[in-house]
């Protein structure tokens, strides 16, 4: 069975922010809180997790997302841990993220999070007079300063976290201001991702990033980062490009062939293919009654998962089609329903790719040589008679580089 994890959303779409841009809170219109609490029972956390961890996988990769799913409070999280060690035999390996916007965690929440190893998620688009554009309360008031207190709290506990930054028409025009102030924060690992929504006309969203302007912002933030910060700070679009590069692998299901990477857990055990297509037409099935290997057999899971490389003709003559990989389809007008649509990211997509690959394989080749050069050094070959093991400063490399020894691992 093909490997892949989940992301659970425990309380749905509830929220206690009201993001201008939030895709997700949308999704009162599947799940009514009318008719029912939007909130993940302990039969369907404890079903779901028990189905999971019966699967044989390398790893049992668990992202808590939502909505806000601290919403759930402290003692729903324990009994996940709970019943992941109950369910998990001798050896398992289970990895769980949270994403959240910070502003219930305290110390209490920390130390459990520090406690469990949980790779925390906390977003943040920038200094206060940026962020507090999107990112407000119910009543109006910015979130910043909750933020920040939740930050606090990950960093007194010594919590591993990342930040997410997503990039929209209010800091697309930002790129050093928000990462400066990230670095200024001590946050040393970084997320980038877009915002892209369409209106029901078909064209973006108001509130969506310029496509230009995405490329521009990932120039800026690129050249900073490759000048200052190659060893000191965590770009995840930078890191991903290189295990490309490097390993050949994609480590982000944006650069892949086949969206399907993980599936989507609803407060009622709902199961989705993916977080941005929870749409009733797309519904795979549901944990209390189905198992995973019916879930991932699924011929509708299948046909969503050819989306992703039925990509435009003008892709497959692109130097960058590796990379990109049509980009997602959620990006493609149509929201993936006619996936040949070329994605509206395009133009900044090759504006970055074309100012930042030649770096990025110079970065990839310097790895390559490192991991070398860090292998375990063989006892030298006996040497023939009246021959020698020298290596001569005109023969290839053996490092495999393919340049002369004097121009390579000789210089």
């Amino acid at each position: 069975m093909k490997p892949f994890s989940l992301l659970v959303k425990p309380a749905s779409w509830r929220c206690n922010l009201r993001c201008r841009y939030c895709f997700y809170l949308k999704k009162e219109g599947v799940y009514d809180s009318a008719k029912s609490p939007l909130y993940m029972s302990d039969e369907v956390l404890k079903t779901m997790l028990e189905k999971f961890m019966r699967i044989d996988l390398p790893v049992h990769g668990i992202g808590w997302q939502g909505g806000e799913p601290t919403l759930m409070g402290l003692d729903f999280f324990k009994r996940a841990v709970h019943y992941q060690q109950k369910f998990g035999s001798s050896g398992k390996v289970v990895s769980n993220g949270l994403q959240t916007n910070g502003t219930l965690l305290d110390d209490t929440w920390c130390r459990f999070l520090k406690e469990y190893n949980f790779l925390v998620g906390l977003s943040i688009d920038g200094p206060p007079e940026i962020h507090d554009i999107n990112r407000l309360t119910p009543d109006g008031r910015g979130s910043h300063r909750l933020v920040m207190r939740g930050l606090e709290a990950l960093q007194r506990n010594q919590v591993e976290f990342n930040v997410l930054t997503l990039v929209n028409q209010s800091n697309q025009d930002h790129p050093l201001l928000i990462y400066n102030y990230l670095k200024e924060l001590g946050v040393n690992y970084q997320q980038y991702i877009e915002c892209v929504e369409f209106g029901p006309d078909g064209e973006l969203s108001p509130f969506a990033v310029d496509p230009i302007k995405w490329g521009e912002f990932l120039c800026a933030i690129f050249d900073e980062w490759y000048e200052h910060d190659v060893r000191r700070i965590s770009i995840r679009l930078f890191d991903s490009i290189l295990t490309r590069l490097v390993d050949n692998y994609t480590n982000v299901c944006a650069m892949g062939s086949d969206c399907r990477q993980y599936f989507v857990v609803e407060h009622n055990g709902d199961v989705y293919p993916c977080d941005f297509f929870v749409e009733p037409e797309l519904r795979l099935g549901n944990i209390m009654q189905d198992n995973w290997e019916k879930l991932a057999g699924a011929e509708s899971y299948r046909e969503f998962g050819k989306r992703k490389q039925q990509w435009n003709e003008e892709c497959t003559t692109c130097q960058y089609l590796m990379l990109c990989a049509g980009c997602c389809p959620k990006n493609r007008p149509s929201r993936g329903k006619d996936p040949t649509r070329l994605s509206v990211l395009c133009p900044g997509w090759k504006i970055f790719y074309q100012h930042a690959l030649p770096r990025l394989q110079l970065l990839a080749e310097f790895i390559r040589k490192e991991r070398i050069q860090a292998m375990p050094v063989a006892p030298p070959p006996i040497p023939k008679r009246g021959g020698s093991t020298k290596i001569g400063r005109n023969a290839p490399c053996p490092c495999g580089s393919g340049k002369k020894y004097k121009k390579c691992c000789g210089a």
